[in-house]
């Protein structure tokens, strides 16, 4: 798929109702793209936790169908002995590490007030997640961000403040997955209507988590976002704007998965075939839980599993955040990541009208977090950063005006 707009796209079988979303919304303010984007993301990340891990065809089972809200923990009462590796109160509106781990990087801008580097995450990300006890809705207690986060979020601590590795390298080596894109959707806002800045700036921050296809991963999904919040953007071309951007196995898995997904109206149909797309890209292999022993590796060849998806399911659900987020979580596997992508990109395309209240609420009261407090402080930094980026680039303009002036067309080499 070398262009959603060059090439035609197939015909939608005549056995799929389609139900895209035609009300026309009106285009939503920056504070309002931030907050439906934040807001969007959490909501995705705590519909996709209980379920996160499992087959489309192990969900349907467990609850009886498809997943169509907030849901309660696999194990039910048993959450706390059922996995002891992970003890965590998945479900019933507890937002995960995807979310922590987006409102930490909001609260790094908020400090900053500029944009961030890959030194920004060992100045400030490391120690907050070190130092600061915050609510964590999975373990219903006051404690260390750090003590929920995965592995691959643990190697932040472990590369950054106990091996004082140069921040820009220290991604290299820690399993390739999702754990940098997750929480990139502040990069994406900050430079809202830009796809290529957040991009850059993403790839940077990433780099002292991620390498390879997981680093890239995380610049194309603040591209994403950051392409979300264009006036007129839709999810068309949102996904033009990641293939305009995104570098090998990520673009391929991207183009895959997106010439697939618009064959389809409604996640139901759409969770094979978006599935068998992915699956060459893919180093986990068929069984989430068993991972192959080529899993996670560095690549040019390969993609995480969890952006192109999202991607896919908001082709399919045409910019409505229930069609989109439920096709997400219903995908299951590493699902709440992949709702909190699709989550965000709606909610960046439309703002926070576009997320139903109830699920909003209920997620905000289950996990006792205010889910708007964080998208007030990042609206308020990115007006800044615009701010200085004006300034900064009037500033460049000058000042090349004044190397060029006066020579002749051509002149200057």
């Amino acid at each position: 798929m070398t262009s959603m707009t060059t090439k035609s796209t197939p015909p939608v079988p005549t056995d799929t109702t389609d139900t895209t979303d035609t009300t026309a919304h009106p285009e939503p303010s920056l504070s309002d793209r931030i907050t439906g984007c934040l807001v969007g993301a959490a909501v995705g990340d705590a519909l996709g936790g209980p379920v996160e891990g499992y087959a489309p065809e192990q969900i349907a089972e467990r609850h009886g169908g498809r997943v169509h809200g907030i849901v309660g923990p696999w194990n039910g009462d048993d959450w706390r002995t059922a996995r002891p590796i992970a003890p965590y109160h998945k479900g019933d509106g507890h937002v995960t590490d995807d979310t922590l781990m987006t409102h930490a990087l909001v609260r790094v801008y908020a400090t900053v007030r500029d944009h961030l580097d890959a030194y920004a995450v060992a100045d400030h990300l490391v120690p907050d997640l070190m130092t600061t006890p915050r609510w964590i809705p999975e373990l219903e207690a006051e404690a260390l961000p750090l003590h929920r986060i995965f592995l691959a979020e643990k190697w932040l601590v472990a590369r950054l403040h106990y091996g004082h590795v140069d921040p820009r390298e220290a991604g290299a080596g820690n399993i390739v997955n999702c754990g940098a894109a997750m929480y990139m959707a502040p990069v994406g806002l900050v430079n809202a209507a830009d796809p290529r800045a957040a991009y850059g700036e993403a790839l940077d921050v990433a780099g002292a988590h991620q390498s390879s296809y997981g680093r890239e991963a995380a610049g194309v999904f603040a591209a994403a976002v950051a392409a979300a919040c264009t006036p007129g953007a839709t999810p068309e071309s949102v996904v033009e704007a990641c293939l305009a951007l995104a570098k090998d196995g990520t673009r391929a898995a991207i183009e895959a998965v997106a010439e697939v997904a618009v064959r389809h109206r409604e996640f139901e149909t759409a969770l094979a075939p978006v599935r068998a797309a992915v699956a060459p890209f893919d180093t986990v292999g068929p069984d989430y839980r068993a991972p192959s022993l080529g899993a996670r590796r560095p690549s040019r060849l390969h993609s995480i599993e969890e952006l192109p998806v999202a991607l896919g399911m908001l082709l399919v659900g045409g910019s409505d955040y229930r069609r989109t987020v439920l096709g997400s979580v219903n995908y299951g596997r590493d699902c709440d990541s992949i709702a909190t992508m699709s989550g965000a990109i709606v909610g960046a395309l439309h703002g926070e009208e576009a997320v139903p209240d109830n699920w909003s609420v209920r997620v905000a009261e289950a996990s006792r977090l205010d889910l708007r407090a964080p998208a007030a402080a990042l609206a308020e930094v990115a007006r800044e950063i615009f701010a200085r980026d004006t300034g900064r680039r009037r500033a460049h303009e000058a000042a090349f005006a004044a190397l060029t002036a006066g020579a002749p067309a051509g002149a200057e080499r």
